[in-house]
């Protein structure tokens, strides 16, 4: 680590956002190109700056910052320089040189104590004498909080962040309560500011101190998937973070619900948020349940309707059975209708009778689906245009994934969805959040047909919707789960519905589209994995190496996809001289990487660009689980471009490449609503929780063409075999029961 002085001369590149900056720093001997996180700097100010120097293969000698600290200057030179640079509005070189001339090295004493004798300046009135004093004192408020917050190990764009929360309040805020800041700043956990209580000296087992550990757990929980824990988990998992006693832990979780933080249903403890996010869809849901018998005029009578659909049936050449036949039925009389089942079940051919029922009856259909890749599949599937749920009610913003409680739609209850018909795909993904957003959009009269395969993973947002919604028994649904001749010549169908039904699979390699290649040495699995993407399976699935897909249980290990990703860029994206590449933290990207954004960020824009280069289509929100390729990297403008779907085009600022990973290898959770011409498992041992049978289902079925399992085929014998799961703690299937009982009350 190094440190160098001097003063900012220029600043060449400045992210508003993260504070990203590139600038140039005239030292004593001479002048560094500084690279770093400096959020709040402005040129002619003097820093100390703490760093290493580093070699840019393009740009030379740099100086990657780590750390700074602003110095106030100190003699009339570095004074002028300062005021000139343009850093207190109003004042340019000329204006400085007189002010300076003036006071000498004074200057800086008569503008934060005599602000007034400014005026004796030719050019200065009094009033912008005030307007500078304030500028200046403003500067210097910020300058000593960053210097204050440095003692306790904040960075500075964080120190930053707190000064503009709380100004000159941050004191007494750190003195009292710094667990403040993990309630009232993005990106501040529990453990940050426990850390820096701490430093500060308070004790263990302050009240304060307790509350924020107890909802800290329960925002952990949230990042589990559950949407409440039962109280006696929660005071057992705060115990374990905070090593206090349980009896102050319960003490702390009443005077929360007093405070309205916390939510204590009967032995369930919410995050307000979550509980009325599970209240509101129940009642929600119970508004929309109505029966559409008389609705848009369409016909009443059953064999009205069924010799309709047996005309549309020979029309489109389709077949349906009678279990088929019910489904459309239940979905033209009611308001919400729930299809569930899985590959080859006739999901698909249902949902395009229902499509062409409605568009006969010339009523207005939307469909939609939780990511970029299931939307496509569905319009693939159907020839109707399908969106993302997102883009369907309009995503307008929100801050980060941190804030996605303050995520606005265009769409909502002031401004709903102009449709008769609306049908959602994929709904084993949606999570509460989204699927309360979607729900305040529909207005009763609309037809909500939701459409999903239980015995998939659930979503990786809080809560169970689809299974919730099931259990719940208040709606009418359709199970399907016979298998039609057209999908039993696909042995991928057939073995998925074998192992979600608990019944061993052939390994014996006998099939055309799923093998078993028996390899228990990790060494030799790397071998084969680049063997079959790169040479054998892409001309047997008439497909790119792109886009055959390796999924994996785990991340960490010699078969998780961390250590897969820098084994397959290797061999599947080699260095070239070509290629430009960037290194942030352990991850190298080049031009030509699969990569996956790993959290939501509603503020990413993107554009999608015609052949000559021409915006023909823009928007905002990049998604957890969409996947792209890079297709360039600008090193001096610190830009990274990802062509995602649909050729949708997201610049990346370096600070933002941790939302990005490589995605040669995903986990198989990440997979959920892809379809890949190729699947390849890499499976050995691991964890039981992870290697159950719901995973093993999930994976099989992400694949079109071919499933590979690379490994042990004890391994997933024990699979198939193991049906635990990781429970999520949900109940909105308990409020939609007690909303249909209040309202049955009350029709008594």
């Amino acid at each position: 680590m190094e440190t160098i002085s001097g003063y900012v001369e220029h600043i060449i590149f400045q992210n508003s956002e993260n504070g990203y900056t590139v600038l140039n720093l005239m030292t004593a001997s001479e002048e560094v190109t500084c690279v770093g996180m400096c959020k709040g700097l402005s040129q002619g100010e003097n820093i100390t700056a703490q760093g290493e120097y580093t070699e840019h293969p393009v740009y030379g000698r740099q100086f990657r910052l780590s750390g700074f600290q602003v110095t106030a200057p100190k003699d009339s030179v570095s004074m002028e320089r300062y005021l000139a640079s343009g850093a207190v509005k109003g004042v340019g070189a000329a204006l400085a040189a007189r002010i300076v001339k003036k006071f000498g090295d004074d200057t800086f004493r008569i503008i934060e104590e005599e602000p007034e004798r400014l005026a004796e300046v030719k050019g200065i009135s009094e009033g912008k004498a005030r307007e500078i004093a304030v500028q200046m004192e403003e500067k210097k408020d910020l300058r000593d909080a960053m210097v204050y917050l440095q003692q306790y190990g904040i960075s500075n764009a964080l120190a930053v962040r707190i000064y503009e929360t709380y100004r000159l309040e941050l004191y007494s805020v750190l003195r009292e309560n710094p667990y403040r800041l993990a309630e009232d700043i993005s990106g501040v956990g529990f453990k940050m500011a426990d850390e820096l209580a701490a430093k500060i000296g308070i004790h263990t087992d302050s009240d304060y101190r307790i509350r924020s550990g107890i909802l800290y757990t329960l925002s952990d929980a949230v990042g589990e998937g559950h949407c409440y824990l039962p109280v006696n988990t929660l005071v057992e998992r705060a115990h374990i973070l905070l090593g206090v006693a349980q009896e102050n832990i319960r003490q702390q979780m009443d005077n929360l619900m007093m405070d309205k933080k916390l939510v204590i249903k009967g032995e369930c403890v919410y995050a307000p948020s979550y509980y009325y996010a599970e209240m509101n869809c129940a009642v929600m849901l119970r508004e929309l349940n109505v029966s559409m018998a008389e609705a848009d005029n369409l016909p009443s009578q059953d064999e009205a309707v069924r010799k309709h659909l047996e005309k549309l049936a020979a029309d489109l050449n389709m077949e349906l059975d009678e279990l088929q036949l019910q489904a459309v039925f239940q979905c033209i009389r009611n308001g919400i209708f729930i299809l569930s089942g899985g590959p080859g079940t006739g999901k698909t051919t249902i949902i395009n009778m229902i499509i062409r029922y409605f568009e006969s009856c010339r009523l207005d259909i939307l469909l939609a689906a939780p990511t970029g890749r299931a939307a496509k599949r569905m319009t693939e599937a159907t020839g109707f245009e399908a969106r993302t749920i997102h883009r369907m009610l309009e995503l307008n913003s929100a801050l980060s994934d941190e804030d996605s409680q303050k995520v606005r739609f265009e769409r909502n209850e002031d401004n709903p969805l102009e449709a008769d018909v609306i049908i959602i795909d994929e709904m084993s993904m949606v999570d509460i959040r989204l699927f309360q957003a979607l729900l305040k959009a529909v207005i009763p009269g609309t037809r909500l047909i939701l459409v999903g395969d239980v015995n998939q993973l659930p979503s990786v947002g809080p809560g169970q919707v689809l299974r919730d919604l099931i259990e719940s028994e208040a709606f009418p649904m359709v199970k399907l789960q016979k298998i039609f001749r057209q999908a039993e010549k696909s042995d991928i169908i057939v073995n998925a519905h074998r192992i979600n039904n608990g019944q061993q699979i052939a390994l014996d390699n006998k099939s055309r589209d799923f093998f078993m290649l028996e390899r228990n040495d990790v060494n030799v699995i790397y071998k084969h994995l680049i063997l079959l993407i790169r040479d054998k399976l892409p001309g047997y699935v008439q497909a790119a190496p792109f886009d055959i897909q390796v999924l994996t249980p785990m991340r960490k290990g010699a078969l998780g996809c961390e250590t897969l990703n820098r084994i397959l860029q290797e061999y599947l994206n080699p260095p070239d001289g070509r290629k430009k590449e960037h290194v942030a933290g352990d991850t190298v990207y080049r031009e030509g990487d699969k990569v996956m954004q790993v959290r939501n960020n509603y503020q990413l824009e993107w554009e999608v660009v015609s052949r000559y280069g021409i915006p023909v289509d823009s928007g905002t929100g990049i998604f957890n689980g969409d996947m792209g390729r890079i297709l360039a990297i600008n090193e001096a403008a610190s830009l990274l471009t990802v062509e995602y779907d649909e050729q949708k085009r997201v610049n990346y600022p370096f600070a933002l490449l941790e939302e990005l990973e490589l995605s040669y290898a995903v986990t198989i959770h990440k997979s959920q609503g892809s379809e890949y011409p190729a699947v390849i498992l890499p499976l050995l041992s691991g964890p039981k929780m992870l290697f159950n049978r719901n995973l093993l289902y999930t994976a099989v079925t992400r694949a079109r063409n071919c499933v590979t399992i690379l490994g042990s085929s004890g391994t997933v014998r024990g699979m198939i075999e193991n049906v635990s799961e990781n429970r999520r703690y949900t109940a909105l299937n308990q409020r939609i029961r007690e909303i249909c009982a209040i309202a049955e009350k009350e029709n008594l």
